[in-house]
């Protein structure tokens, strides 16, 4: 199979080469992704200035790799524009640093460069892997991938979906509980740290943490926190179509 691998961490991110060598296994890997961190872009693209393009060789890794001066979409949109000699099967994006949960898929350069691939008709998969003291569980989250790709592979690469995958950070294979398909879990928001600047009447905002929530059960949240690898199939079309009529009656 012939996979394109992006990411939103950057091109020299562990999690994307760790991903690359074990895919490297049995398929055909091209690499595009962003030349520095790119985390939170969402579905940003790069319009008012060019996208810089440069071949790159990753140590250990075989495949043609480029990096980018844009987004992880625009990622995708340079290699089925410029990049891809040849067909691709599948897009593959990851393994981001740190899961991509609930309504975190909103925010993510990860999922969104794979919504990306599904606006060109192909299926794709975005992978993240837990972390746990300030180190992400890589070669985990790849062995699982494949173990996905290889269970759902003639049906998935027949249809134009998009699979979030998000594995735990554990220290043995056999605490893995098993894997979860279920919908994504709630809002867990952020807080800010502030430090005021009286002279210049302005006030500097820091990201410092998130607001524990209680989990709620069935969410992709919950079973990550339980050990579960969670799959949940996404769509980049948001129209809300039980409400079509009815929006129409308000008109």
């Amino acid at each position: 199979m012939k996979i394109l691998l992006v990411n939103d961490d950057g091109i020299n991110a562990e999690g994307i080469q760790v991903l690359a060598r074990e895919l490297e296994k049995e398929h055909d890997v091209i690499i595009v992704a962003p030349e520095e961190q790119q985390s939170a872009k969402s579905h940003s693209i790069t319009i008012t200035k060019p996208i810089v393009v440069k071949r790159v060789n990753l140590k250990g890794i075989k495949a043609n790799s480029y990096s980018i001066s844009g987004s992880p979409a625009d990622c995708v949109r340079v290699a089925f524009d410029r990049l891809l000699d040849e067909p691709i099967d599948l897009v593959i994006s990851g393994t981001n640093m740190g899961g991509n949960l609930g309504t975190d898929i909103l925010y993510s350069g990860t999922v969104s460069a794979a919504i990306e691939a599904n606006i060109y008709n192909k299926p794709s998969i975005a992978v993240s892997a837990e972390m746990k003291d300030g180190e992400g569980c890589y070669e985990l989250a790849a062995k699982y991938t494949m173990k996905i790709l290889d269970k759902v592979n003639h049906r998935f690469m027949e249809s134009n979906t998009v699979l979030n995958i998000n594995t735990p950070c554990v220290d043995d294979d056999n605490d893995i509980k098993g894997i979860k398909v279920c919908r994504i879990g709630g809002v867990i928001y952020d807080y800010y740290y502030a430090e005021e600047n009286s002279e210049k009447e302005e006030i500097s905002l820091v990201i410092s943490g998130r607001r524990k929530k209680e989990l709620a059960k069935g969410t992709d949240r919950y079973y990550l926190s339980q050990g579960y690898i969670t799959i949940t199939p996404l769509q980049y079309d948001l129209t809300n179509f039980k409400l079509i009529e009815e929006v129409e009656d308000w008109l």
